[in-house]
């Protein structure tokens, strides 16, 4: 935690007086990237990058979208759409991610999700020194985590409401490996945290998105890898604990958007219609049981047709979940 604070305390008095530019994203589109300097951990230098698409006019009101694992911020429909409600719209690569990701780096390790509260907290410091001056936080997946994890533990971060898009509230296992073989690989991973416990993945959700497979878009395959990439016991132990503390006790104090798909499916190495309209990485029923429990003021929905990403959902599921979204940030912006 002390490391943590110095990060933190380094990118608010020296990143920001250099005034870090934004420059062109490989987006397009306008889309802009900023690079900050986080200081040093474990493996040595760490950067977090902000993307953003300034508005022509001047708004008070931003949305910050934080992306899942094994991800980064692609989805341009989604920041478009919600410059065309009248918000700014920013999103964060966090370390070790995406536009993060140095060549000395493990991609998307951290052995505790205390890590990332650096990069949240700089990049609500920034987007509050640009003139906005209320905010709400939109996690997808392990980011939905992140953000529930951060507020938890941030109760009086600049954060006016939370937008979750099939939060990571818990593991999509049977009894056996949630309630025995999980709990000892966390433990473990506080002593060989670099353990690899997974080598890679199934390709079948990547497939499920990539045009010129079963999906309609694109996105850089060396930043969310279709066969995924090894998982370490304390990337495991970093989840498990942070799951733990958020379903045992949580009372986030901002409005909270709870989406998730109708129904799971379970993923395997053939392929199914079925991934094209259901949730193939996490339970539904576990994001409603725990996301329910986030705050007193949750407002849950289940998107008929969607996917783990709801925003990357086939079209008619993906405008029932903007229509939900923008009548829940009207409620919040008026």
């Amino acid at each position: 935690m002390k490391r943590i604070l110095i990060n933190y305390l380094f990118a608010l008095f020296w990143v920001f007086p250099a005034s870090a530019q934004y420059v062109h994203d490989n987006l397009g589109n306008q889309y802009q990237k900023r690079t900050i300097e986080m200081g040093d951990d474990y493996e040595g230098r760490v950067i977090c990058t902000l993307v953003r698409k300034p508005l022509a006019e001047p708004v008070r009101q931003a949305v910050l979208y934080i992306h899942g694992y094994n991800d980064y911020f692609f989805q341009s429909e989604l920041g478009d759409s919600v410059m065309a409600h009248g918000y700014n719209f920013y999103a964060l690569d966090l370390r070790k991610y995406g536009r993060s990701l140095l060549p000395h780096q493990d991609a998307f390790y951290c052995k505790s999700l205390d890590e990332y509260f650096a990069d949240v907290d700089t990049a609500l410091a920034i987007i509050r020194q640009e003139g906005n001056e209320r905010i709400v936080l939109m996690g997808h997946s392990t980011g939905g985590l992140i953000s529930s994890y951060y507020l938890k533990h941030h109760p009086h971060a600049p954060v006016d409401g939370l937008i979750l898009n099939s939060p990571f509230l818990d593991w999509n296992f049977g009894w056996l490996m949630e309630n025995v073989l999980l709990p000892s690989v966390s433990f473990l991973g506080k002593f060989f945290p670099e353990w690899t416990v997974q080598s890679g993945g199934n390709p079948s959700y990547a497939y499920s998105l990539l045009k010129g497979f079963q999906g309609e878009w694109t996105f850089d395959t060396d930043w969310k890898m279709p066969f995924g990439h090894p998982k370490r016991a304390g990337w495991i132990r970093a989840i498990h604990t942070a799951q733990q503390d958020i379903q045992s006790e949580c009372a986030i104090r901002s409005p909270i958007l709870l989406l998730s798909s109708t129904q799971s499916y379970p993923e395997s190495a053939e392929w199914h219609e079925e991934y094209l309209c259901s949730d193939i990485v996490l339970s539904v029923e576990d994001i409603q049981k725990y996301g329910v429990r986030l705050g007193p003021d949750v407002s849950a929905h289940r998107i008929k047709g969607g996917i783990h990403d709801l925003i990357l959902s086939p079209k008619p599921a993906r405008d029932t979940t903007y229509r939900i979204l923008f009548e829940w940030l009207e409620g919040i912006f008026g």
